[in-house]
């Protein structure tokens, strides 16, 4: 994979809307200590240089507060919980302020690393700007932990290696799959919707799903042998 395109699109997915919003990246899966370094010495100067702010800052900021305290209170329980269950705390965002904007429900940009599937951190959905690292030895295992996710929304694969991008996306079992594509929402001409406890109901959400629902299906199955003539025609028709 391109290190440092993966870390970008991992600080913009993970941190962007201050991470609530349902397509937001909330872990990421390193194959191989070596690459795990790697993507950690890369993600911690860009998450240093994030600026949070108010929304009224506009474009200086790269994301706002949370929505609620209770929300704010929520995000920094779950980093609590990922420090008291053995994670590593490679940012903690937990005591960020803003002169002047002490009462704001914000959290700066966190990041956890050596996070193991039994946290909280990884079986909740954060919903906050707090990203997880989970190291996998190997590709298979880093699959694994994805087919074995109780949700299935969206998820994505960093790599140079066409084969592995084709495996990946014709193995895992979840609705929408990015190749080097953090958040792979689709084009709204496409269905947008996930599998296993991220599906709800029978079809997706837009694209061709939205109107089947109002649609009956008409399954029309033909043959005809009347006027067909034996033998290929070689020559256009005389137009009379």
């Amino acid at each position: 994979a391109d290190m440092d395109k993966a870390a970008d699109a991992l600080v913009g997915a993970g941190f962007g809307a201050a991470g609530e919003r349902c397509m937001a990246i909330s872990v990421a899966v390193p194959v191989g200590d070596k690459t795990a370094d790697a993507l950690i010495e890369r993600l911690v100067p860009r998450i240093e240089k994030l600026k949070v702010g108010p929304y009224t800052a506009g474009e200086d900021v790269d994301y706002g507060p949370l929505i609620t305290k209770a929300s704010q209170d929520r995000v920094k329980g779950l980093i609590t919980s990922g420090v008291n269950q053995g994670a590593t705390l490679v940012t903690d965002g937990r005591d960020f302020s803003i002169q002047g904007y002490e009462n704001g429900f914000f959290v700066g940009p966190t990041l956890f690393d050596n996070v193991t599937p039994e946290m909280d951190i990884y079986k909740e959905e954060i919903f906050g700007p707090v990203l997880s690292q989970v190291r996998a030895k190997t590709y298979e295992d880093a699959l694994k932990l994805t087919m074995d996710n109780p949700y299935g929304n969206g998820t994505a694969i960093f790599t140079a290696d066409g084969d592995t991008a084709r495996d990946f996306a014709s193995r895992v079992n979840v609705g929408m799959v990015g190749i080097n594509f953090p958040i792979p929402v689709p084009l709204s001409y496409f269905s947008f919707g996930g599998w296993k406890k991220s599906a709800f109901g029978d079809l997706n959400q837009y694209g061709p799903d939205a109107f089947r629902f109002y649609t009956k299906t008409k399954t029309v199955t033909a043959r005809w042998f009347s006027g067909i003539k034996e033998g290929g025609e070689f020559a256009f028709k005389a137009m009379d």
